[in-house]
């Protein structure tokens, strides 16, 4: 179907990790994977692919509803989705506007997709709302304290990457934008005590 698109040159790989290696020799533009795999399932695959390069553009292709699966597939960094069931031009449309850095969402899920954390103002937000685990309180704690990046990363044994992963977790949970929003928010919910920093 792919390559009735004479502009689309198509390698199929039977498994994740064959696709993986063959990401590894030649340049691809896009990985389309099945969410169920052998071994492997596809979304294990993306979050491989995204660990490795951020930059990879991967759609999902699946025979399963999509809507429960809908918040993993984001957090792993799929770039769009598209059922079994779509037409030859659907999966076309799909492929481009990934590629272009726009994703076709099926108004089905669309009307079913609410963020409730948005509508969230950060007044009314409460500390039973925000669920901070024992590590990012221990992260929430050290920035505060005035910690850069690379020491987090140093002391928490991670990469500079995955501190700023963290970092954007925290901040989506917390409703806000930076370290210092992120410090006066987590005093303001009693997260981190007002008189320690």
């Amino acid at each position: 179907m792919i390559e009735q698109d004479n502009e689309m040159v198509v390698t199929v790989a039977l498994s994740a990790l064959e696709a993986l290696s063959k990401v590894q020799t030649e340049p691809f533009d896009l990985i389309l994977c099945d969410l169920n795999m052998p071994g492997i399932s596809g979304l294990e695959l993306t979050k491989r692919l995204i660990h490795s390069d951020p930059e990879w553009k991967v759609i999902i292709y699946s025979g399963y509803e999509i809507g429960s699966h809908f918040n993993l597939l984001v957090e792993c960094g799929v770039s769009g989705f598209i059922s079994k069931t779509a037409s030859r031009e659907q999966l076309h449309n799909s492929i481009r506007c990934a590629l272009r850095g726009e994703a076709v969402i099926p108004i089905s899920l669309l009307k079913q997709l609410r963020r409730n954390e948005v509508a969230i103002s950060r007044a009314e937000l409460s500390v039973q709302d925000v669920s901070i685990n024992e590590k990012e309180m221990n992260i929430l704690n050290e920035v505060a304290g005035g910690i850069s990046n690379k020491e987090l990363a140093a002391n928490l044994h991670v990469s500079q990457r995955n501190v700023e992963y963290q970092l954007t977790k925290i901040f989506e949970k917390l409703n806000v934008r930076s370290r210092s929003e992120a410090i006066k928010e987590a005093k303001r919910l009693g997260l981190i005590s007002l008189e320690q920093y």
